[in-house]
């Protein structure tokens, strides 16, 4: 009876972890654009990069290097040529005219033997440089250690594979305070349309920069994918693609085959970074998975040892800092999400919200809290009023009148403190309700 039993305890564990290998397949047509960004992650670092082709990604035709850290327009200043160089040279190629003793150009030939001048010209177009991640993606190995554990227990409670707790390697390399140039935001780099679906983002909050709320959220919009789209490469796919996207896709191509919709889909906006979102993955999964073997030894931050208290009113942040014994560097780290203005004490910390403090805060956290509530909370936040600018009025001055430093009313506005104002310009000034100034004086 009992070997009868272990060998059914066996098939299921086998059956499990067959399972989760088959929700996360590896086709072999995906094998050349996964092996070139394992390249990217493992073997080049920022200053240095590969120029390839953005198709077929196998062919990788230079690995540029520099020595010092470069903003984007210095970079491009020094690849932009090189570039070109792999360009001409297919062209030459494609026209007969290529000098075929230069060694550089029987580099590119062996790269496309056999390809006919219509594939060299096409080829020509798609010459790309990919800048290296081997330092950010070390650095995100650290990182990771501090809220694995918690998205591991965030995934499985949605029924999402626990190997997708990878993506952030990807997304925001495990920072919290990530940002990208088209806005997206976080550890799960959420655009603010798809955040509100399921975060809070206010003028207090933007719970996009919360990773244990960004976490919920992030395996909500998966756990939804995969039961619109079918198959977790279609919903890890839709993360960057969009649900309408990969369905439409689907619908064009009549397949759900992850490989023949990279290789083949050719339709709106599935560009370069759609086509490679899963390849790019299961390239960041794979080395997360045996990091020493292209890190060496790998020390993870500690995870997050923290407590909560929601706050029962609109809270002076200073009466908090000082109550509670907790400096406002360790709070702005443990609570992400809360938005500038609050640090410029140009808001209050909000109602509702769950305020972060270190595990190590007294057992008498929350009874401090109340108190601080009953002496100077407010069942409402700071007022604002619209302000326009007249003629001779400066920042400073009206920083003054509201009893603000200009850093924080420029905070308030999204401006520089040294801004000139212009006439007819429209700022939003704090309106403080009756009885209220003398209570925040009081903490001051």
């Amino acid at each position: 009876m009992l070997p009868r039993l272990l060998l059914t305890l066996l098939l299921f564990c086998v059956a499990g972890v067959r399972a989760e290998t088959v929700a996360l397949p590896r086709p072999a047509a995906l094998e050349p654009a996964v092996r070139f960004w394992s390249r990217v992650f493992s073997e080049v670092d920022t200053r240095s990069g590969f120029l390839h082709d953005d198709r077929r990604l196998d062919v990788v035709y230079e690995t540029l290097r520099w020595t010092d850290d470069l903003d984007r327009s210095d970079r491009q200043a020094l690849v932009e040529p090189q570039r070109l160089a792999i360009q001409n040279i297919l062209l030459s190629l494609a026209d007969g005219s290529a000098d075929t003793s230069d060694p550089q150009v029987r580099r590119v030939r062996a790269l496309w033997q056999g390809a006919s001048p219509t594939e060299l010209r096409e080829a020509a177009a798609r010459v790309r440089f990919q800048l290296g991640q081997a330092d950010r993606f070390a650095a995100a190995l650290h990182r990771s250690g501090t809220w694995e554990g918690h998205i591991r227990r965030t995934l499985a409670q949605y029924g999402v594979p626990q190997e997708i707790g990878a993506l952030p390697y990807v997304e925001s390399g495990f920072d919290p305070m990530a940002g990208s140039h088209v806005g997206a935001a976080g550890l799960w780099q959420f655009m603010a349309s798809t955040g509100r679906l399921f975060l809070r983002i206010d003028q207090f909050v933007d719970e996009r920069y919360d990773p244990h709320a960004s976490t919920v959220a992030a395996a909500k919009l998966l756990r939804g994918n995969y039961d619109a789209l079918g198959t977790w490469p279609l919903a890890l796919t839709a993360y960057n693609h969009g649900r309408a996207g990969m369905r439409r896709a689907m619908n064009s191509m009549g397949t759900d085959d992850i490989a023949t919709l990279i290789e083949h889909y050719d339709g709106p906006y599935f560009g370069f970074a759609s086509r490679n979102f899963y390849p790019t993955f299961l390239a960041a999964l794979e080395l997360s998975s045996s990091p020493e073997q292209h890190f060496g030894p790998i020390v993870k931050a500690p995870a997050a040892q923290i407590r909560e208290v929601t706050l029962p009113a609109y809270l002076p942040l200073r009466a908090v800092e000082r109550e509670l014994g907790v400096d406002r560097g360790t709070l702005r780290t443990l609570n992400p999400a809360l938005r500038r203005t609050v640090w410029d004490q140009t808001q209050l910390l909000p109602k509702g919200y769950d305020l972060r403090l270190p595990a190590s805060s007294g057992a008498n956290t929350e009874t401090l809290i109340v108190g601080i509530a009953q002496r100077v909370g407010q069942a409402a936040p700071v007022v604002e009023s619209r302000h326009v600018v007249r003629r001779g009025e400066t920042l400073s001055g009206l920083a003054a009148r509201q009893g603000l430093t200009v850093r924080q009313l420029a905070a308030r506005n999204g401006l520089k403190p040294t801004v000139q104002l212009r006439i007819g310009q429209v700022l939003t000034l704090p309106a403080q309700p009756a009885g209220r100034a003398s209570a925040l004086e009081a903490v001051r």
